[in-house]
């Protein structure tokens, strides 16, 4: 199969599913921060079995999709854990705090602080962190995503009134810290 086949069938698969994909992907991970490393692998990984075995292997690109999510996912924190056993994930600040480095987002910092007030994005940033996993997928899926509310709910099996819940809790909070 010629790669030009590969990336325009890659090209479909890909605004057919993306969203399924990453609201499956945000919902399930264990951190939020991890979400868009693996949505990466899941189609990249797509895309080298496009290569591999043509566009005509595939006949449901949603259920694929998904089902390499899936492993990806698995891999992810299976690997995570793996090098916890090799690796020290902690190390000693200046100060001679202890520094968790798995607590780090690579992603995570903005490359638009110039324009933003950086003291108001890290205080954001820290009262969304300290929040649990749940709160911060939702602010995902409807600041990042574009979810409504009762998508949210959906994706991640609330109720929508929790959803409502969690969200205006956690954005009352926020205009306190930054008012």
């Amino acid at each position: 199969m010629s790669n030009l086949n590969a990336a325009s069938r890659f090209d479909e698969i890909y605004h057919a599913t993306n969203r399924a994909v990453r609201a499956y992907i945000t919902a399930k991970c264990g951190r939020v921060a991890d979400a868009g490393d693996i949505f990466q692998e899941t189609y990249l990984e797509l895309y080298r079995l496009l290569v591999k075995r043509g566009a005509d292997y595939i006949t449901n690109e949603k259920a694929l999709t998904l089902r390499l999510a899936k492993q990806k996912i698995a891999r992810h924190y299976s690997l995570m854990e793996r090098l916890k056993m090799f690796i020290s994930l902690s190390a000693t600040h200046d100060n001679g705090d202890e520094v968790d480095i798995s607590d780090f987002d690579a992603h995570g910092f903005l490359t638009e602080d110039i324009a933003v007030d950086k003291v108001m994005v890290d205080s954001t940033r820290q009262l969304l962190q300290s929040k649990p996993q749940a709160v911060q997928k939702i602010f995902v899926f409807i600041y990042d995503m574009g979810f409504t509310l009762a998508e949210t709910a959906q994706a991640l099996s609330l109720t929508e009134s929790n959803v409502k819940n969690k969200l205006y809790r956690t954005l009352k909070e926020l205009r306190k810290i930054l008012t």
